[in-house]
């Protein structure tokens, strides 16, 4: 898969199921909770452990329905272990050169996270094509639309601090798309994966209205 097929499919569903998991089985079944409601796009994050043998059963399973990329990823060489085991894309909770570097050598789309103009001006220059905000709950929805009046061509993506009740506000004031974590996966620590499921739907329900009005 092309690397503006990613970027593409990311943005056009626009939610990115942030996956953290306390094991493999956990972090399949999530996922499968989260592509059940209509999220295409699976953030494994290296906090689970093994995350990279998840990612193979994940890519094995649902490789043609599903866009598995890796989180938490924290330098190049996690970067390319993730890449190694099928993700299509690396997500960081800060902007590292060298991650940066090694996805582009590779076209892997890289999402590093930044809080500041310059932070995010700089992860441009080194070919960042998603800025994540992170932590989005920092913010708030207000802080994109103040970003994009100096950069309207930064494509931005919060994570952390997106709920049902403010997603609609991230995508009014300009994200391409949201990662969402906690409110999308808690029900999954009590085994309720069905709740996942429905959460999924509404996210995705929700930012499609909010792209429409």
């Amino acid at each position: 898969m092309k690397k503006y097929e990613v970027i593409k499919e990311i943005c056009e569903t626009g939610v990115v199921a942030v996956v953290r998991a306390e094991n493999e089985e956990q972090g399949v079944e999530i996922s499968k909770a989260c592509l059940a409601g209509g999220i295409k796009a699976v953030e494994l994050t290296f906090t689970v452990p093994f995350a990279d043998e998840v990612i193979k059963s994940l890519v094995k399973e649902f490789g043609s329905s599903m866009l598995i990329g890796a989180g938490t990823v924290l330098d190049s060489e996690t970067a390319r272990i993730a890449i190694l085991a099928g993700a299509k894309y690396i997500v960081s909770p800060g902007f590292d050169l060298e991650t940066a570097k090694l996805c582009n050598r590779y076209q892997v789309p890289y999402m590093a996270g930044c809080m500041t103009i310059t932070e995010v001006i700089t992860a441009m220059e080194a070919g960042v094509d998603i800025v994540k905000l992170f932590p989005g709950s920092a913010f708030g929805p207000s802080f994109v639309k103040a970003v994009k009046g100096p950069l309207p061509q930064a494509n931005i993506m919060p994570t952390g601090g997106v709920s049902l009740e403010n997603v609609d506000q991230w995508i009014k004031n300009g994200c391409v798309a949201v990662g969402v974590g906690g409110d999308l996966t808690a029900p999954a620590k009590s085994g309720d994966y069905a709740a996942v499921t429905e959460l999924a739907r509404q996210f995705v329900e929700k930012v499609a209205n909010a792209r429409k009005n």
